[in-house]
């Protein structure tokens, strides 16, 4: 083989090596860039994957005390009557005077649950006011008054006027 085609086949060679070599190179780096990526979802997983259990230690336990508290689906007017009697014997007991009621529409906004509403008018001392507003207000029971107007009565500066609406959550009867 003459010189020449020494040189020639060295060439050769060398450019099919660097070919080879850039090849190579361009495939490891695709290889690299998808295993970045597989990384990054993976962390990305991950820490969603933890915040999620977070979020379930921090809601466990209101999941378990609604567990336990939750009522029975019912439809909505028994719970209005129950409602109403509840807030209209407790009116007398605790010394406030009963001047009139008005029944505000359900609320069946709620995915879950349903509110039924009332507004009652009384008249009464100030402490007896905040003692029936202490029993209608029951977690347990999912009851609240969350809204109240006072006002001093007219005839006797002693008495407030209060009117304060009552609301109690239930679970609706699933329809078929």
């Amino acid at each position: 083989m003459s010189p020449r085609e020494k040189k020639l086949l060295i060439f050769f060679a060398a450019g099919g090596f660097a070919i080879l070599n850039l090849l190579g190179f361009n495939y490891f780096v695709k290889l690299r860039s998808e295993i970045t990526a597989k990384h990054i979802k993976a962390v990305t997983t991950l820490k969603q994957a933890e915040l999620i259990r977070d979020k379930r230690d921090e809601v466990e336990s209101l999941m378990e005390w609604l567990e336990k508290h939750e009522p029975k689906p019912s439809e909505s007017q028994p719970v209005l009557t129950d409602l109403l009697e509840l807030a209209e014997k407790d009116v007398p007991v605790v010394g406030l005077t009963f001047k009139n009621e008005k029944l505000l529409p359900t609320d069946q906004t709620g995915r879950y649950f349903h509110r039924v509403k009332v507004s009652l008018t009384v008249v009464g001392p100030e402490r007896s006011l905040y003692t029936w507003f202490d029993h209608l207000n029951s977690p347990e029971s999912l009851r609240c008054v969350t809204y109240i107007r006072l006002s001093p009565n007219k005839e006797n500066d002693s008495l407030i006027d209060c009117t304060a609406t009552i609301e109690q959550w239930f679970v609706p009867v699933p329809s078929a």
